[in-house]
């Protein structure tokens, strides 16, 4: 924590444990972690958070199918997590679980807290409720969506199709129904809260139907964290979940109060459209009942598809990260699930597109750009960059102006998570570059008695987009920036990207390193995810 820089807190939602991560698990991270790094490129003090949601009927499901206890069986699924994350590099500063002791204190410390404000109250639940979905849902929405569906006998969850369980039990309520004009005002008010606005029309359509109080606990089974008032009941897991943002930076720890009022509240909330009530209508509600800022912002990205529809197991169409990983390796499936998707909407994937975007963007433009300037510095100036006047850096070139024009509206782009757009104006520079190697011709100016001078200019500019364009990149291919502007002899990534992208900084007379080709080209026929 660095007081002295604005800090910018956030988040992922935590995921479930019942299964291993998938492709959307490590899409949201991926887009929480591209967002995070550029920050720290703007010298904020960035806190990213994720994690895991432990606790819930559906956990204990799945630990007695594996013949385990609850606890052993999130054990065992908490590597296959970190693994995954650490493949695709994600720069994550803390990774909570729900099962942690920290994350007791805070959701028992938070209970106390709403039982004191009289803003919960214990009575009977009577109702439907999923166990996959972990969602609580009334005989009026059950009713609609099933006679919506032609079936009006059935009891099949609005959200996921399965069959409902019909719940009788004693449970504490949160008054989530006097919150109704309060969260209209919000929206109202703070439109940028929930982004897209397509999202944003959805709650406020939602809230405007009218509010239920919300059952926060159950009797039924015990795998959850107990009130410390009423121990019978364990807290309902949505709960439990969304109170994770608060656990991370200290709530309920009084030695953290510096770090949480520093921290809170958080900028962004990254989730998925599934899970938009939770975060946009009871998140805030309970934010509001205990008298705390609500986040700045929910970003809310859609489903990513397979031929137009939602990935699954039962459907036969999943992908497994692993496999792409296999085949494009972790900084190219970075670089395609940030910028070939449009974040705010349901998007379809393919291998084939995926291997479009590799070989047009990587292989063909940004790799074949790195490979030829270093190989003519290698052999024009004897693995060195060549040394230039300070007039001659000064003066301004077609790659000086374009980079000049492209540190702002990068910016704005990234702030507005609109990666695809920011890695199109480093791509425009990019193009810009290879277009000028044609136009120059260095491999000409080499063979021309007196042309030394102006080889040196050529390569050198040629060198100082490929540093700086390597600085725009890093918040989506870390690692091959880093390889990059270590074969420029570059090392401090220390500075500012404002300071970064100054033209006219590349050291001079330094060692080059050729180096193998970043992205060998991908024969798309050959492709194939058996392999």
């Amino acid at each position: 924590m660095n007081r002295d820089k604005e800090s910018f807190f956030i988040t992922t939602p935590i995921y479930y444990v019942n299964d291993k991560p998938h492709l959307g698990t490590a899409y949201s991270t991926l887009l929480a972690d591209g967002r995070a790094r550029f920050e720290r490129l703007v010298k904020k003090d960035v806190f990213f958070l994720t994690g895991t949601d432990e606790h819930g009927e559906k956990i204990a499901q799945s630990a007695e199918k594996h013949e385990m206890s609850a606890q052993e069986w999130t054990d065992s699924m908490i590597p296959a997590f970190k693994d995954l994350w650490e493949k695709l590099n994600f720069s994550n500063d803390d990774f909570i679980r729900t099962t942690q002791d920290r994350h007791t204190v805070a959701v028992q410390k938070i209970l106390e807290e709403l039982k004191d404000k009289n803003a919960i109250y214990k009575d009977k639940y009577t109702g439907w409720y999923c166990v996959h979905e972990e969602t609580h849902f009334t005989e009026t929405q059950v009713h609609q969506y099933n006679e919506e569906k032609g079936k009006p006998e059935e009891h099949m969850c609005p959200d996921c199709d399965r069959e409902l369980e019909r719940v009788e039990e004693d449970s504490w309520f949160f008054r989530l129904s006097d919150y109704q004009d309060k969260l209209l005002s919000l929206y109202e008010e703070h439109p940028e809260f929930i982004e897209p606005e397509i999202r944003r029309n959805e709650v406020v359509s939602f809230v405007k139907g009218g509010l239920n109080d919300l059952s926060i606990s159950r009797t039924s089974f015990s795998w959850g964290i107990p009130f410390s008032f009423d121990e019978e009941h364990v807290t309902y897991v949505w709960i439990d979940a969304l109170i994770n943002y608060l656990t991370a930076i200290g709530y309920g720890d009084e030695s953290k109060a510096e770090e949480l009022a520093y921290r809170w509240p958080a900028d962004v909330h990254i989730v998925g459209k599934d899970i938009i009530r939770f975060h946009c209508v009871i998140w805030p509600a309970i934010l509001m009942a205990l008298g705390l800022e609500v986040p700045k912002r929910v970003f809310v990205h859609g489903f990513l598809l397979i031929n137009g529809k939602k990935m699954s197991k039962s459907r036969g169409n999943a992908i497994d990260p692993y496999d792409l990983i296999k085949i494009f390796g972790s900084e190219a499936y970075r670089y395609y699930f940030l910028t070939d998707i449009t974040h705010g909407a349901d998007s379809s994937i393919s291998i084939e597109r995926m291997a479009q975007v590799y070989n047009a963007d990587l292989a063909n433009s940004w790799g074949n750009l790195v490979s030829r300037a270093l190989n003519m510095s290698d052999k024009y100036f004897d693995g060195k960059t060549p040394g230039i006047t300070d007039e001659q850096i000064q003066k301004t070139n077609i790659l000086s102006a374009k980079i000049e024009k492209l540190y702002q509206p990068y910016c704005e782009a990234m702030e507005e998570m609109q990666f695809g757009k920011a890695a199109a104006l480093v791509l425009e520079v990019i193009d810009a570059a290879n277009l000028y190697i044609e136009q120059t011709t260095p491999w000409n100016l080499a063979k021309m008695e007196g042309a030394q001078e102006e080889l040196a200019f050529v390569i050198y500019n040629i060198l100082e987009a490929i540093r700086i364009v390597a600085y725009f990149y890093l918040p989506f291919m870390p690692k091959i920036s880093q390889e990059v502007l270590s074969r420029l002899s570059e090392h401090d990534l220390s500075a500012s990207l404002e300071d970064f992208a100054r033209w006219g900084q590349l050291k001079q007379g330094v060692e080059v390193h050729k180096g193998e080709a970043l992205f060998p080209r991908l024969d798309v026929e050959k492709l194939s995810l058996n392999e």
